[in-house]
């Protein structure tokens, strides 16, 4: 499943840096233009990494690093992950396998199901906090990247 998320991420970026070059270089070749804005390598890699699905050959960047910060945005990522690891073991697996003993009815399945929301909501804001907070500030500020506004 995160391949598969790698992999659409990947093709959203590519798709991003096609449609902001493809007219410009169609332009300028059209126009008979003696420089073809071609991107550099580096600014494509830059791409790659930064938490943006929008191309640019330049991003607004910080002057340094807060590495305190960085380390408290992964400690977070790691807390959420220990914060999901005691809801399955407090909540989730004590209900399943109270459910595997018993035979098999529709009343059973249906408190099953309805015990199981609530964990289920909490550890989907935990990865989406996790994920699209922690993980890609971290990697924004170790990118400098300094357009956290960048969509508003």
């Amino acid at each position: 499943a995160m391949l598969v998320v790698l992999q659409v991420r990947l093709v959203m970026k590519a798709h991003s840096f096609i449609r902001e070059n493809v007219p410009r270089v169609l332009c300028s070749v059209k126009d008979k233009s003696s420089i073809v804005p071609i991107p550099r390598i580096s600014q494509y890699l830059y791409f790659l990494f930064a938490p943006t699905l929008i191309y640019r050959d330049n991003y607004p960047r910080n002057p340094t690093i807060r590495w305190g910060y960085v380390a408290t945005k992964f400690a977070q990522v790691l807390g959420s992950l220990f914060y999901a690891y005691y809801i399955f073991v407090r909540l989730c697996i004590p209900q399943f396998r109270n459910s595997s003993q018993e035979t098999f009815n529709l009343r059973g399945l249906v408190l099953c199901i309805f015990n199981s929301i609530l964990p289920g909501v909490l550890i989907l804001f935990l990865v989406f906090f996790a994920f699209l907070h922690c993980w890609l500030n971290a990697f924004a500020e170790m990118l400098r990247f300094a357009d956290r506004m960048f969509y508003k």
